[in-house]
């Protein structure tokens, strides 16, 4: 299937909308609205996500946007615009205050900082964003809050088979 593919402002729109949504306003139908009909989420280093409208909105309103602690900082390092994507680096920082099962599902907060580098790679459809696929180093994160061995360290293992799925058009996140 052929699609319009909008040009760099326009992505670039519709991501800084699409992030003023999740960080500034907390808000997941705000979200919603800048992704296509049937969009997916997959946090690769720890396997959660949504696949539909429901299961992504449901993923943001009761995994993420809650979960989010409140001294979070994205800092941005880079940008790259290509073939309906955009891949953005960043520096993640927060202090571990609460439980964040969209990150660390199953670890309760440590109030240890945390500082890793994620990048987001944000497939576009009809100048919409089609897929956030979300990657950080999990193993990092775990060291920074004392918790190396906990079984989530192995919750990522199964993204890879979710990704190609999901590139597949059959995977469930």
């Amino acid at each position: 299937m052929d699609h319009f593919i909008p040009g760099r402002q326009t992505l670039s729109a519709v991501w800084q909308e699409h992030m003023q949504a999740e960080f500034v306003h907390k808000d997941a139908d705000e979200a919603l609205t800048t992704m296509i009909d049937e969009p997916h989420v997959l946090c690769v280093g720890s396997g959660t996500g949504g696949r539909g409208r429901a299961e992504v909105r449901e993923f943001f309103a009761r995994h993420f946007l809650p979960n989010i602690p409140p001294d979070f900082e994205l800092r941005p390092l880079s940008q790259v615009f290509g073939g309906g994507y955009v891949v953005e680096e960043f520096v993640v920082r927060f202090t571990h205050s609460l439980t964040m099962d969209w990150m660390l599902p199953g670890v309760p907060a440590t109030d240890r900082k945390v500082e890793v580098a994620v990048v987001a790679v944000i497939r576009f459809e009809d100048g919409k964003i089609a897929h956030e696929h979300l990657y950080w180093d999990q193993a990092t994160v775990l060291s920074q809050i004392g918790m190396l061995g906990h079984p989530v360290a192995r919750a990522g293992m199964a993204s890879a088979a979710h990704l190609l799925l999901l590139s597949e058009g059959r995977g469930i996140c």
